[in-house]
């Protein structure tokens, strides 16, 4: 039961926005023509703050082993490269094939793996989780603008057009100037450092409050032949596999965890808007988020048991 409530525990500051917006929508407080341009807003403002923060603020001197480091990130990349050979050849339309690719390799890590793995083993695997986080984060921010531009809605982007529009993404700017402070040292003044983490604080909550109040509900059943076999490969089949070849590799306990961690939390909250704001089917992308969401207090349940069971854990 104590790996249920911090499941439960996780999830439902997510229902809290979600539903919020829905409400206020339904109440007429906002309108949807509103919430599209909160969800531009949100895209090229406030996510660049949140991926700067996320970088900059790691802690250098709490480093992972190098080969959870280097299977963490390799293993995400590994998984694109073969999303992306596959799903092309399953899914006909354009804008849904970067939105599924999206949706099977990028989590929430930071808003459910972070607070799940200190639940599960205290403060003191905070500094590794938040390093990790650094790793992940960055191949995130980086491969999944480039998915979403190979995947546009015309389907007629070049290679010079993915590069320049990359470049030009406000999440990987906010990541590589993030990265660039990181590694340079350069320290921001509190001054500064205050209200720019209060502004990435604020991003996935008025994220998750805009895909709530652009939810329509009646459009879930003609998705739910894309629904439920990606998020069972997401949720369930995909960590599975990931932690066998980990565990297999001499990965153990707090470093097999934080790869259920990276692999089995819900899609990430960011992949709504960016769907929304790069030619993507952005309404799937939203249900992939709520879905998610909704299953992954079943599913993380059972992976924490199972791996406790197991002395996995």
């Amino acid at each position: 039961m104590e790996s249920f409530f911090v499941a439960v525990n996780a999830v439902i500051p997510f229902f809290c926005y979600i539903a919020f917006g829905y409400v206020m929508k339904l109440k007429g407080v906002v309108k949807e023509d509103f919430l599209q341009k909160l969800n531009r807003m949100v895209f090229q403002v406030m996510y660049p703050f949140m991926t700067f923060y996320n970088i900059y603020k790691a802690d250098a001197d709490s480093l992972p082993r190098p080969i959870l480091l280097i299977y963490g990130g390799v293993s995400i990349l590994v998984v694109e490269v073969l999303l992306v050979l596959i799903v092309p050849r399953i899914i006909k339309e354009n804008p849904r094939r970067g939105v599924i690719i999206q949706a099977i390799y990028r989590s929430n890590f930071v808003l459910f793996g972070l607070p799940l793995t200190i639940s599960v083993f205290g403060d003191s695997a905070a500094s590794v989780a938040a390093m990790m986080v650094t790793v992940v984060i960055t191949i995130y921010n980086t491969t999944s603008v480039v998915i979403l531009e190979m995947f546009n809605g015309d389907g007629k982007s070049d290679f010079k057009t993915i590069a320049i529009n990359v470049a030009k993404n406000p999440l990987l700017q906010g990541a590589v100037t993030g990265l660039a402070f990181f590694l340079l040292g350069i320290r921001v003044p509190k001054s500064l450092l205050t209200p720019i983490a209060a502004f990435a604080d604020m991003t996935s909550p008025l994220a998750l409050f805009v895909l709530g109040g652009t939810l329509h509900f009646n459009a879930i059943r003609k998705n739910l032949k894309y629904l439920a076999p990606v998020l069972t490969i997401k949720l369930v089949f995909l960590p599975a596999v990931i932690v066998a070849i980990a565990y297999a590799l001499g990965l153990r306990e707090l470093e097999l965890f934080l790869l259920i961690a990276i692999y089995a939390t819900p899609v990430a909250a960011a992949s709504y808007p960016m769907a929304q704001n790069m030619g993507g089917d952005g309404e799937l992308a939203g249900q992939f988020v709520v879905i998610s969401t909704v299953a992954s207090v079943v599913t993380l349940f059972l992976w924490i048991f199972f791996m406790k069971s197991v002395a996995l854990i």
